[in-house]
Formats: C-alpha cells, sequence, structure tokens
C-alpha cells in the first residue's frame, strides 16, 4: 500500500501508483489496469475522490514528469536486484530506495548539497579497514569472470578454503594463468558482498547540438577484500556490447576514490545543453 510520513516528507510508492499520479495531472481518465492502484492512492489519502493530488506530492510528480538529471542505482546482492537513484528536477531533488520483497519505493526530498552522501549511502559507502590482496588490478575477459561465477551454486556443502580453491580450478579452466590474480579473483568472487552500478543521464550537447548524455560506472564491494572499480567493460554497457572475449580490468579502490567516482559521475554546467538564443 501506498504511504505517506509527514513527519520526514517520505512517500512511499510502486510504479503503478507514479503512473496514475501521472494520468491525473495530466486529466486524464485512468486506465482499468491501474483502478486498483488508483483505489490505494485514494485510501492512502494521497488522491482524492476527484483524483486531485494531496498537496505535498506536487513537488515529487513535477520532479519526476520534467528532471533535469536522472542518476540511477542498479546493486546485486543476496536478495536479488534493487533499484535506487536520485532525481534532480527545475527546484527539487528526490531521491527513492527500493526494498528487497517490496513492490513500493521510499520517496524523499534531498537538499542539493546531500546529494553525494544520499547515493554514498544507497550503496553502502563503508571507510573500514580491509585485508592485503596478492595483486591491486585483475584483467582478464568476461568468459573467465563467468566460468568463476557458475561455481558458486556448487559451493554451500563447502568450507571457505574449499570454496575458493573450487573457484580457482573454474577461473584456471577458462583461461586464467597469473597465480597472484587467480588467487585474488577467485577470493573477490567468493566474498563479493554486492555489485552495483551507478548511471547519470541528462540532456547535454554533441558538437553544439543537443544530445542526451549518459555516463557511469561499476563497482564490486567485497567486504574486507574492498572494493573493486569495475574499468572494463566500462559503464554505460549497451545490450549485446559484451561477449565471451570481452575484457574484464578490477582496480581495487578505497572509500575515497570511490567517493570521488560518484562526485565525477554528476555533470558539471557546461556539460548541459544550453537553450537556443531567441532570433
Amino acid at each position: 500500500m501506498p504511504s505517506f510520513d509527514s513527519t520526514r516528507g517520505r512517500f512511499r510508492l510502486a510504479e503503478g501508483h507514479l503512473a496514475v499520479l501521472g494520468h491525473r495531472i495530466e486529466g486524464e481518465d485512468v486506465p482499468s489496469e491501474l483502478a486498483e492502484a488508483d483505489r490505494e492512492l485514494r485510501e492512502a489519502g494521497l488522491t482524492d475522490q476527484a483524483g486531485n493530488l494531496e498537496f505535498s506530492l506536487s513537488p515529487l510528480v513535477s520532479t519526476l514528469r520534467a528532471p533535469t538529471v536522472v542518476l540511477h542505482v542498479e546493486a546485486l546482492g543476496e536478495h536479488g536486484t534493487l533499484h535506487h537513484g536520485v532525481t534532480i528536477g527545475d527546484g527539487y531533488v528526490y531521491s527513492h530506495e527500493s526494498w528487497p520483497g517490496s513492490v513500493e519505493s521510499e520517496y524523499v526530498r534531498l537538499e542539493p548539497n546531500m546529494l553525494v552522501w544520499a547515493l554514498a549511502r544507497m550503496v553502502n559507502l563503508q571507510g573500514e579497514d580491509t585485508s592485503e590482496v596478492a595483486t591491486p588490478v585483475i584483467e582478464a575477459t568476461m568468459a573467465v569472470l563467468d566460468a568463476g561465477l557458475d561455481t558458486l551454486e556448487s559451493l554451500h556443502d563447502l568450507t571457505a578454503e574449499e570454496g575458493v580453491d573450487r573457484i580457482a580450478e573454474a577461473l584456471k579452466g577458462a583461461g586464467l594463468t597469473r597465480k597472484s590474480q587467480l588467487s585474488t579473483l577467485a577470493k573477490l568472487i567468493a566474498g563479493m558482498r554486492s555489485s552495483w552500478r551507478m548511471t547519470a543521464a541528462w540532456q547535454g550537447h554533441n558538437e553544439g547540438e543537443p544530445a542526451l548524455q549518459v555516463r557511469g560506472f561499476a563497482v564490486w564491494d567485497c567486504g574486507p577484500l574492498g572494493y573493486w572499480h569495475r574499468e572494463l567493460p566500462a559503464e554505460p554497457i549497451l545490450p549485446g556490447q559484451v561477449d565471451d572475449t570481452t575484457p574484464l580490468k578490477l582496480v581495487r579502490a578505497d572509500a575515497k576514490e570511490v567517493w570521488r567516482l560518484i562526485t565525477d559521475l554528476l555533470p558539471a554546467g557546461e556539460e548541459f545543453a544550453t537553450a537556443p538564443h531567441a532570433g
């Protein structure tokens, strides 16, 4: 069910609720397939019987409908893939975070100067102590990575050491032979807490013409083994762009470096499309 926390200006909304609000703000009839979401919004007091929006919803809906910058976080962990993000509009900034097993996401208004902090919190960025590794850089192929990942479901009855050995065997069989890289990658795959990628999209310019611009980066969070920036394949990855022969490059990064990557993701003023001058 959708809900609103007036003490912190928080909303819990699913995609269906947002679709209903879009129709309502345009003065359109709500399609029959969204009737249940429409009813839930009324029962939660977020719309009235006539379909008018609760006053506090208006800034959120206007921001989502006309974004200036959209930041998306796709995080893969033990409970599957979660989608979070931030939408920057004209005068307002809202974050949204999902929860495992829930169709609703939590939407919260942000102060612009808290933007990087909010994104860092979404990926659980921590400045904790990390263990030594045999090499800070791993270079292989996606076929090698897939071979290692394919072993994960068979590790349940093994000790941690046996599991790492099993992964290492698979990596070696797929062509990774350097001992330091073999050992480190096996430990990273076995100890990965989550992997995530963060992208930013905005209306920029290309050779003077308005054009959608997108950039991003991806990180492995391996707990005590630290953060690893996946430099290759580089984000954003388009469908069909990666195959078994695609190079894989992982570079160890500390929390400060990950913070810088998040900061650098945000477009600077000169990167936006400029409005055409009146003739």
